[in-house]
């Protein structure tokens, strides 16, 4: 009992410290530019594509290798099917890209993991999120 508490407590001090919480209150649009500043912090040159017609690739990183990211920002308790997956995996011939990545503030059906997996997309779920930008930003809440 005492250990699920441990557990509670660090998940909550997770949120509190990557923010997810405002990223839930986020549009589709925001969530997207966002991403593009996290992503710039990393050395990448990221660039949002535009709202509609994006072939299925919301931002592309170019850098070193060359990756189309789908971003999904849903309500905590819808998760992504393999829908993106598959809109990734289209993006990433179109643009000729290196890499495909579904990046997501929820979480991913059964389906969406085993596309994923055979077709070699990267998934971030809801908690790689997290860890992802609690590894980038320690310090910082995004806004």
């Amino acid at each position: 009992m005492f250990y699920k508490q441990i557990l509670k407590w660090k998940a909550k001090k997770r949120m509190a410290r990557s923010g997810i919480k405002d990223i839930d209150r986020m549009d589709g649009f925001q969530f997207e530019a966002y991403l593009k500043v996290l992503f710039k912090k990393l050395g990448y040159r990221p660039v949002v594509t535009q709202k509609s017609g994006d072939y299925g690739a919301d931002v592309i990183l170019k850098g070193k290798n060359k990756v189309v990211i789908h971003a999904k920002r849903y309500g905590y308790k819808n998760r992504v099917s393999m829908d993106a997956v598959r809109e990734v995996y289209a993006a990433q011939a179109f643009y000729q890209a290196d890499e495909a990545w579904v990046i997501t503030n929820s979480l991913y059906t059964k389906q969406a993991k085993e596309l994923a997996k055979a077709c070699g997309v990267k998934l971030l779920d809801r908690f790689a999120l997290q860890d992802f930008i609690i590894e980038i930003n320690p310090e910082r809440m995004p806004t």
